[in-house]
């Protein structure tokens, strides 16, 4: 006669297990879905940006609230993102990149500069949605996050966040760039989208097109 307790550590052997294995979201969709929170001013003449090119990250103040704390894209070593005191001095959210895009011709598109474009090929600039400027060829705009410092200089915002960052600033508000910021300890545990860079670009045709400004979900505020 079996033991009651050998029969049952038997079963337990036996028996397949009921816990089922949640699969993990690949990181493309990981990044897609990636989103922070942000709280709307009470007085928007009060916000102010800061930026902290040694943490690759951005905040948007009011007083000594932070609206909004979010990873971005700064300068390659090479193309540095300029330090000092700014303003944002033009927003746009279909702006193209003037002399960086893309030449296409029929199905075909290849990255280019101005300079050297194909003959008999068009020229379509880069998008750079919420597109907000602080200094002739520098702004804030929507680009891939990377975890190292990696751009001509601009600061690349988060496809999702983009949206927000635009709404919380307007022409005139005041921009910090540093190498560090006192937020930095307050967020150092700020979670971050997955890598960009080892993820796959889009089509070319997403970028000549207008799908690229498209591609963030709406803003939403606490």
């Amino acid at each position: 006669m079996t033991h009651p307790y050998l029969l049952a550590l038997l079963i337990a052997l036996l028996a397949p297990s009921c816990k089922v294995l949640e699969k993990k979201p690949d990181p493309m969709s990981r990044y897609q879905t990636y989103d922070l929170p942000a709280k709307r001013p009470q007085n928007p003449d009060n916000v102010r940006i800061k930026v902290s090119l040694s943490k690759q990250r951005a905040y948007v103040i009011e007083g000594s609230e932070i609206l909004l704390a979010m990873p971005v894209s700064v300068g390659a070593p090479a193309t540095p993102t300029p330090q000092g005191d700014f303003r944002i001095s033009d927003k746009s959210t279909t702006r193209r990149d003037p002399i960086n895009g893309f030449a296409h011709q029929g199905d075909q598109t290849k990255k280019t500069t101005t300079a050297n474009i194909p003959r008999g090929w068009s020229f379509k600039g880069a998008p750079l949605p919420y597109w907000c400027g602080f200094k002739p060829s520098y702004g804030f705009h929507t680009g891939w996050i990377r975890h190292h410092p990696c751009t001509n200089g601009c600061i690349r915002m988060h496809q999702n966040l983009a949206p927000k960052f635009y709404q919380l600033v307007k022409v005139g508000t005041p921009l910090n760039i540093a190498y560090s910021q006192p937020e930095d300890a307050t967020t150092a545990t700020l979670p971050l989208p997955p890598d960009a860079g080892p993820l796959p670009d889009y089509p070319g045709s997403l970028y000549v097109g207008d799908g690229y400004f498209k591609r963030h979900i709406a803003p939403t505020f606490r």
